[in-house]
């Protein structure tokens, strides 16, 4: 998630997927540190994509995925085979998810993806609230409540955020996001609703990054991102069965993040295809990274 918008996305597939194991964590010094370590390890492969003559976008590294996110399809992975990848008490979920965004500029993109208070009617129905807290021409800081909707367990997330923006070149932007406090709030709605200390509850997020591209061409504007978070480990007895649980609804949940940035987007930009593109295909996602 993540530019900010980021942010709904793992934070609601894990919030939903680890309701099966919910019981109480305390996020470890060991963890963060791995945690850190991991999150250098993001940001150092983003560098090499800034460097003079490397290739901005990874979608332009994969055959045919270029043409795939022109005809409108939302391309979605793990980064990685092993993900989540298990660190001390903890597990990291990384993954990549791109789209292309026809008949728009960044000029129009930009204000949309930073418009903090618009996030809660963006991305229904996770995020109930949303604000900014302050903004500048290259950063900005905000928050969200985030709600978990499973019936096994009413929890959301209190957090704060801090999102930077570069520009590259006259076309191309990227953004890089990290979440500066969680705090879960238990029984969320209920007579015995409770906000819990940082770092304590059921660690099914404990931190979040996030790393986006946008670049303008061919007529739109390509958007690349990739999502990081930390939960907690899953209990061996239980991991056959989330395992698979979150990998399934953080690609979903993902792909269905990217479309809602673009219907946000569409009603700013202009109504018709430009001459000799492809249709596009209706919502559609597609394992095509490395």
């Amino acid at each position: 998630m993540k530019s900010g918008f980021l942010g709904p996305v793992l934070a609601a597939a894990l919030l939903w997927s680890g309701s099966a194991s919910v019981t109480a964590a305390d996020l470890k010094p060991e963890t963060v540190r791995q945690w850190d370590q991991y999150v250098k390890a993001v940001d150092a492969r983003n560098q090499k994509h800034l460097a003079p003559g490397a290739t901005f976008l990874s979608s332009d590294e994969i055959p045919e995925q270029i043409a795939r996110l022109r005809a409108g399809e939302i391309v979605v992975a793990p980064v990685g085979k092993h993900i989540p990848a298990k660190v001390s008490s903890g597990l990291i979920h990384d993954w990549v998810g791109a789209a292309f965004i026809p008949n728009t500029t960044l000029s129009k993109v930009l204000p949309v993806v930073r418009n903090y208070d618009r996030y809660k009617d963006y991305y229904q129905p996770n995020v109930i609230e949303s604000k900014a807290i302050a903004t500048s021409d290259t950063g900005d800081r905000f928050s969200m409540v985030i709600l978990n909707r499973s019936v096994l367990s009413r929890t959301a997330l209190d957090s704060d955020y801090r999102c930077s923006y570069v520009r590259v070149d006259e076309h191309r932007w990227y953004s890089i996001s990290d979440t500066t406090r969680i705090r879960e709030i238990a029984d969320y709605d209920t007579a015995s609703q409770r906000v819990l200390p940082e770092n304590q509850g059921t660690g099914l997020i404990w931190r979040m990054h996030s790393i986006t591209r946008f670049e303008e061409r061919d007529g739109g504007v390509y958007i690349e991102l990739e999502a990081v978070a930390l939960s907690r480990d899953i209990p061996a007895a239980l991991r056959w069965f989330v395992d698979p649980v979150v990998r399934r609804v953080s690609r979903s949940s993902l792909a269905t993040s990217l479309r809602q940035t673009e219907n946000a987007i569409l009603p700013h930009s202009a109504s018709t295809v430009p001459t000799g593109d492809a249709p596009r295909k209706p919502a559609g996602l597609v394992q095509a990274f490395r």
